[in-house]
């Protein structure tokens, strides 16, 4: 008597993926792109956590966008590092683009808040930078705070742009 197979379970589209497995991942843009994405989202947190978060209203996203895209960021390039990507029946490709596109909008706004947080700082003497605008409330940096949010907002932009570039080559993956 032959064997009945059950259709739910032939009925899942293999995972579609175009990234290879392995540390094969590494040679391709997009890895390398990961590979960066990581580093320069790790320098954003590092350096707003070494300011002491002096405007936290608005380096709160900041912090919030670095530390959960940081992980990740290394989480997705660990499941194609360890070649887990295969075992999840999932269009990758679509997930890749979608993934990048959420962490590029994420850090556009945290770009956006950190150079808001850099700018609203003007020069009173040598120690102080000192903003007091149309409110009443006054922002004051140090000139080593100041200097850490410049870094800062130069590695968030550099990231973001990574994720663009991440979200633009997922999406011509996708579309092929």
């Amino acid at each position: 008597m032959a064997e009945q197979t059950n259709p739910a379970t032939t009925s899942f589209p293999a995972p579609t993926i175009s990234l290879p497995l392995g540390p094969d991942v590494l040679r391709t843009y997009s890895g390398a792109l990961i590979c960066l994405e990581i580093v320069f989202g790790g320098l954003v947190w590092i350096l707003v956590a070494s300011s002491n978060v002096p405007v936290p209203l608005l380096q709160g996203w900041v912090m919030f966008v670095s530390l959960s895209m940081f992980f990740c960021s290394t989480a997705y390039l660990l499941l194609f590092l360890l070649g887990l990507a295969d075992r999840i029946n999932t269009d990758w490709n679509f997930l890749d683009m979608f993934y990048h596109f959420v962490a590029l909008l994420f850090y556009f706004g945290a770009f956006l808040l950190e150079a808001a947080t850099t700018s609203a700082s003007l020069s009173v003497n040598s120690s102080i930078c000192v903003n007091i605008p149309s409110g009443n409330i006054a922002t004051v940096l140090s000139y080593q705070q100041y200097n850490i949010n410049v870094a800062a907002t130069v590695f968030a932009f550099i990231a973001t742009m990574c994720y663009g570039c991440s979200m633009f080559m997922g999406f011509k993956r996708w579309r092929k």
